[in-house]
C-alpha cells in the first residue's frame, strides 16, 4: 500500500477501519477502507465481496465510487473517492434548521440513487444517515453496501406456507 499515505482515520465499523488517504500517483484524497481478514473463519467477510461486486456494477453520481480493491498482507483494501463527511455529522453540527431548499436537494439526490439501484434490481438493506455522504459543494452519495441485497424472482424453492403467502400477496385473496 505505498500508493497511500494515510492522512486520518475516519471511522470504524465491524470489519474494518476507514482513513482518509492520499494516492500518491494521482495527488487525490480517497476514502481507505481497510477490512480485517479473519483465515479462522471464512476469509473475506460477505459484506465485503458483495459491496465489491455490487458497486462494480452501480457506477452513479450519487453511489459513491469504488476505485479499486487491493489485497496485501492478509488485508484487504476498499479505495473509494473521499466525501468530507455522512449526513449524520452534517445535520449535528448545523446550527438551527436545515434549509427547505437543500432538504429538496438531499431528497432529489438520495432519490436518484435508490432509483438507480432498484433499477438495476439491488437494494441496498441500511440506509440510514451514517451511509449518505456529502462533499463541500452538496452532492450527496450512497455508501456501505455490505448489507445490499441484489433481487429478482426466487430461484430457490419455499415451503408450501411460504409459497401460499407469496402467491396471497401478489395475487390477492380468492373470493369463494
Amino acid at each position: 500500500m505505498d500508493r497511500y499515505h494515510r492522512m486520518s482515520k475516519v471511522g470504524e465499523g465491524t470489519y474494518g477501519v476507514v482513513y482518509q488517504a492520499r494516492d500518491l500517483e494521482t495527488q487525490e484524497i480517497v476514502a481507505l477502507k481497510k477490512i480485517r481478514l479473519d483465515h479462522e473463519d471464512d476469509g473475506v467477510p460477505g459484506t465485503a465481496i458483495r459491496e465489491i461486486s455490487l458497486l462494480q456494477e452501480l457506477q452513479h453520481e450519487n453511489i459513491v465510487g469504488l476505485k479499486r480493491v487491493v489485497q496485501q498482507d492478509e488485508k484487504l483494501y476498499l479505495v473509494f473517492e473521499f466525501l468530507d463527511q455522512d449526513l449524520k455529522k452534517y445535520i449535528d453540527t448545523v446550527k438551527g434548521a436545515i434549509g427547505a431548499e437543500l432538504v429538496r436537494s438531499f431528497m432529489w439526490q438520495l432519490c436518484q440513487g435508490i432509483y438507480f439501484c432498484h433499477c438495476r434490481r439491488v437494494l441496498h438493506r441500511d440506509l440510514k444517515p451514517q451511509n449518505l455522504l456529502i462533499d463541500r459543494e452538496g452532492n450527496m452519495k450512497i455508501a456501505d453496501f455490505g448489507l445490499a441485497r441484489a433481487f429478482g424472482i426466487p430461484l430457490r424453492r419455499y415451503t408450501h406456507e411460504v409459497w401460499l403467502l407469496w402467491t396471497l400477496l401478489y395475487y390477492g385473496m380468492p373470493v369463494f
